[in-house]
């Protein structure tokens, strides 16, 4: 059987924005034991971003006890609750950040968030009014006090970094035909062939530790060009495979407007729209964000080169600044450019440092 935690979580600012801190409590849901106290400050901030702080560190000290743990989140926000749960937006940035946080600390489908009154949250509260005041946690039993934020900020946790590297060119590149990962399948043109050298001579000199590869031709052609240059082993992985056109492939959207007009408009007015027998950009967004997750934590604190398609690029650039699922139709990445990620395990922080950098590309 499953363990269950409850986390409380409690945050505030003296001045809104004004110096600010959290406090959290993770406790054992079903005897009330105590196994963590967290309290820390950070900074000048708001209240809500404070509360959020106090959210992000509770749940990564839970999934560090238990990462199969069912969790129940206790606030005394009404905003953060609602929010996590999905029932109101998040309109401001800090926030959206931070609630992708904590939506990648733990599987999403083993919590529940609670709403209680300020009074059921004192625990929470007071270690948020003691990080404000510079006291300690007075420790009895089996707690430990985390600082994660900390350790990201002062470098004692490294990231995992991440290249993204598109497939060089094919003879549907130049037209734009679609080109997804259940269709023709194309080879890498003579263009394509030269490109896939450049980047490899690129990837040389980052030195990755792993190279990863969607298993299409286009792909597997480019990174046994930067197999060569790197010495690494190709490890085939359908997880970064290029978007599923259907009944498109191998066509030009003008071909698409004549042959499927109602199915182009409603293509080009929703991100939730599939090709017949293809995949959407919400589709591509769901199965890239948890396999983004999974690939940090196969690889922490790594250098990993990921040879994968352009709507996956785009995807991950928008996961990574949360953006709305729209933002994915306004960016594009040239073949065989480098996209970089940073990412840090315990918190779930991404940071994108590069964008379809093509030639010399500093790591």
């Amino acid at each position: 059987m499953a363990r269950f935690l409850i986390v409380e979580a409690d945050g505030g600012s003296r001045g809104n924005p004004g110096v600010a801190g959290f406090g959290a409590v993770v406790r054992d849901g079903k005897t009330g034991e105590l196994l963590r106290e967290i309290a820390e400050t950070i900074g000048v901030a708001t209240n809500n971003v404070a509360e959020y702080s106090g959210l992000v560190a509770g749940l990564a000290a839970a999934h560090e006890i238990d990462a199969t743990a069912e969790i129940t989140v206790r606030m005394d926000s009404k905003l953060v609750i609602e929010q996590m749960s999905g029932r109101w937006q998040i309109k401001h940035p800090d926030m959206r950040e931070l609630a992708l946080k904590a939506r990648n600390i733990h599987d999403r489908a083993l919590i529940a968030y609670e709403w209680i009154p300020r009074d059921q949250n004192s625990h929470a509260d007071a270690l948020a009014n003691k990080a404000l005041d510079g006291l300690p946690i007075e420790s009895t039993g089996p707690k430990k006090q985390i600082n994660f934020l900390t350790e990201r900020l002062t470098g004692t946790e490294k990231a995992t970094t991440i290249y993204f590297v598109r497939h060089g060119t094919t003879d549907f590149t130049p037209n734009r035909r679609f080109s997804g990962g259940d269709g023709n399948n194309p080879a890498l043109n003579a263009l394509g062939l030269q490109q896939a050298q450049n980047v490899a001579r690129e990837m040389a000199k980052i030195k990755p530790d792993v190279l990863i590869s969607s298993p299409l031709r286009r792909t597997m052609q480019t990174a046994a060009a930067i197999s060569n240059s790197t010495g690494l082993s190709i490890i085939e992985d359908d997880s970064w495979i290029e978007i599923a056109f259907g009944e498109w492939d191998g066509l030009t959207f003008d071909d698409v407007k004549e042959q499927y007009p109602r199915e182009a408009q409603e293509w080009l007015s929703s991100t939730a729209f599939a090709p017949p027998g293809g995949e959407s950009y919400d589709q591509v967004g769901e199965r890239i964000d948890p396999a983004l997750d999974a690939l940090v934590a196969a690889y922490p604190a790594q250098k990993i080169c990921v040879v994968t398609h352009n709507v996956v690029i785009r995807q991950i650039v928008r996961l990574t600044l949360s953006a709305p699922s729209h933002a994915a139709f306004h960016v594009d990445i040239d073949p065989c450019s480098i996209t970089t990620l940073s990412v840090w395990h315990r918190d779930g922080l991404r940071i994108l440092r590069s964008f379809s950098e093509v030639g010399h590309h500093r790591s």
